[in-house]
């Protein structure tokens, strides 16, 4: 049927199709995805300095020995506050220039260490300027290459008022008796190190859930949420609302949306409970979600799942305390089996 080395027709129509499958699924299908990525609450936009710098990084190729992704396992803690998520990287839309999307900044290999969180971990100017000129400087086992030319060696009685001079110890200096002045394309290159900053998640113990204020006092012989002065919409309001946002969408490409969602709405709670109990880890595909099991208790995660299972068009029974006392029991007996 596909004799291609006798019907070269076939064999160039094939090839056109395979091209055209690939390129979709590895190159249009992603890119169409990343649109829907929105940025995280406080995530601040790069400066002009700092997308001049982004330029700078990308043409020295320092994409081939750092990596700008955290991983959710243990050893990469030491980079991050938290893994790296799809909104993390909401700066990399901004286009390099017309015709140019940024690159990739993501990085395969780690030569030299991540760089997610690199403006927290050094913030200093002084110190990047001494490590650019010469790594060896500040970490003396480094075998990242200099980038002395980023700088310009001029007579201290050439440097201008609003120029720095950078204090570059004497065994370092390529042009004895001169001084180190730092250019534009090496301070903007700081910035965009001073910009990468892990964007903080709100945690389980920014939130002190309150009670709904009420005049009238509760029945102590009813169970009910609303007759123990619990809100069940105030209480999202306050603990749900910073990452699921007060619509109950969320924030594509950071955290899930509870509008629709099958786990919300199920007929069986328990898998929504564990969750807003334990927390729950999404890989990459959303941030982790702390657990609120200290934080609240089993009346107030019944006033908040039932408040989220009858909101913004979703329909589901109501979510009882003693449901949520279950369901913390068994999770409590889960966990010691786990230790023994």
């Amino acid at each position: 049927m596909f004799n291609f080395h006798k019907d070269h027709r076939k064999l160039v129509i094939t090839a056109l199709l395979v091209f055209v499958f690939l390129s979709t699924i590895i190159a249009i299908v992603p890119s169409y995805q990343m649109q829907d990525v929105e940025p995280l609450p406080q995530q601040e936009e790069l400066s002009e300095e700092a997308i001049k710098g982004l330029q700078v990084y990308i043409s020295e190729g320092c994409v081939a020995c750092h990596t700008q992704q955290v991983r959710n396992i243990e050893m990469d803690n030491v980079w991050g506050s938290r893994p790296s998520m799809p909104s993390d990287y909401y700066y990399s839309k901004q286009r390099m220039n017309t015709w140019q999307q940024s690159p990739s900044l993501l990085g395969s290999e780690r030569t030299g260490p991540d760089l997610t969180n690199i403006g927290n971990r050094q913030p200093g100017a002084s110190w990047h300027l001494l490590h650019f000129y010469n790594p060896r400087i500040v970490v003396k086992e480094s075998i990242m290459p200099a980038y002395s030319y980023l700088f310009e060696h001029k007579n201290e009685d050439e440097v201008q008022d609003d120029e720095t001079i950078v204090d570059i110890p004497s065994e370092f200096l390529k042009e004895k008796g001169k001084v180190v002045v730092p250019t534009e394309k090496v301070k903007n290159l700081i910035a965009y190190m001073q910009s990468l900053k892990q964007t903080e998640l709100p945690s389980a113990k920014d939130f002190i859930p309150a009670k709904k204020q009420d005049s009238q006092s509760s029945s102590s012989s009813s169970n009910s949420d609303e007759d123990k002065g619990l809100d069940g919409k105030l209480l999202y309001s306050q603990v749900c609302s910073a990452c699921h946002q007060e619509n109950g969408e969320g924030l594509k490409g950071a955290f899930p949306p509870l509008k629709g969602s099958a786990i919300v709405t199920k007929d069986n709670p328990e898998l929504l409970i564990k969750i807003i109990l334990q927390g729950y880890d999404a890989r990459s595909d959303y941030g982790q979600m702390p657990g609120f099991a200290t934080q609240l208790s089993d009346a107030e995660i019944a006033a908040i799942a039932s408040h989220e299972r009858n909101a913004w068009g979703n329909s589901a029974a109501r979510v009882s305390e003693e449901e949520v006392k279950k369901i913390r029991e068994m999770v409590m007996e889960e966990a010691k089996n786990k230790e023994l």
